[in-house]
């Protein structure tokens, strides 16, 4: 009895103490979702709100994987898929659009059967996707250097603005023209004019290079680069173009993520760490914490109306291949 009573006053103080230690970090882990029999690398995520659907990109298994949250795991899997990196989900027409690196193709489905119904060919390496609501159109960008652009209705090519090299991640004004791109092979952020339908100026991120992820502060004219090489996180003022702050991060980030409400970036990073940095006012940023995830742990989704950060973990030796979801707070 003494050994029972032992064992469950150590459960309490653990539980307790990994409870405290969430909470001083600002991240506390609610919901872990195995992907059981997914290999490889996991990219890009998205969520159908509405539906309780996260959407995963799972890159190295060719696969789509839709996962139920209210259920806590996996309801279907899209197969045949040639590593597919970017995802988007359109509520207002229940698509799916994933970008896939082979071949090119950006596959559209319909959200509730999730049968395929369409595909645009960009020929190579269809990367990050992003929709614009105001205007109903889907952005995709690919090969060696484009950005692709889809009429969402119809699932018909319209355009595609042409870059330097092969793009990573970029943002779209909600209350302006402009597309700023990370160009991390031209070495530059490219700034695209989408009336023009061309890059009107390109930024550079001082001495960090290998830029990949970003994330967008359009009230304070702030774009966050995530850098690889050294690993930074870079601010960019967007009315100049000028670098305003920059702050040392864990190793191998893939994805940024702005929290306007509590003034703080999420970075992810492969090194196995969510970092935060904190805001104080448009040019001051410190790194607040380091949350430790797992190795590989580099692609995740913010959803500020959820306050919550959903966070892709690959199979690598004993850890399993899971979502794990945390509450900011």
């Amino acid at each position: 009895m003494k050994h029972l009573a032992l064992a469950i006053v150590l459960a309490v103080v653990s539980n307790y103490l990994a409870a405290a230690e969430s909470a001083d970090t600002g991240l506390q882990l609610t919901q872990k979702i195995p992907l059981p029999g997914v290999e490889g690398r996991i990219d890009h995520l998205d969520l159908d709100s509405a539906g309780e659907r996260l959407f995963v990109c799972a890159l190295g298994n060719n696969t789509a994987e839709v996962l139920d949250l209210r259920k806590g795991g996996r309801v279907h899997s899209i197969s045949g898929l040639g590593a597919p990196q970017g995802v988007v989900y359109v509520p207002e027409l229940n698509r799916l659009f994933i970008a896939n690196d082979k071949a090119g193709l950006c596959n559209i489905y319909d959200a509730k059967s999730l049968q395929q119904i369409g595909k645009v060919d960009f020929q190579d390496d269809a990367d990050n996707v992003r929709y614009d609501s105001a205007t109903k159109q889907i952005y995709v960008g690919f090969g060696s250097g484009g950005i692709g652009i889809i009429n969402a209705a119809d699932g018909k090519r319209v355009g595609s603005i042409k870059l330097a090299a092969h793009p990573e991640s970029f943002e779209l004004e909600k209350h302006g023209r402009r597309i700023f791109v990370n160009v991390p092979n031209a070495g530059h952020v490219a700034v695209i004019d989408r009336d023009k339908g061309e890059v009107t100026a390109t930024w550079k991120t001082d001495a960090e290079s290998a830029n990949f992820p970003m994330a967008f502060d359009e009230a304070n004219h702030r774009l966050f680069i995530g850098c690889r090489m050294p690993s930074k996180l870079v601010v960019l003022n967007t009315e100049s173009g000028d670098v305003v702050a920059s702050v040392d991060i864990s190793g191998d980030p893939d994805d940024v993520f702005y929290d306007s409400r509590r003034h703080r970036i999420y970075a992810i990073c492969g090194a196995g760490k969510i970092d935060i940095i904190e805001q104080t006012d448009a040019n001051i940023y410190k790194a607040l914490t380091k949350v430790d995830t797992a190795n590989g742990a580099r692609t995740g989704l913010f959803v500020p109306e959820r306050d919550a950060l959903f966070i892709a973990v690959p199979h690598r030796g004993a850890q399993a291949a899971e979502i794990r979801r945390y509450q900011v707070r």
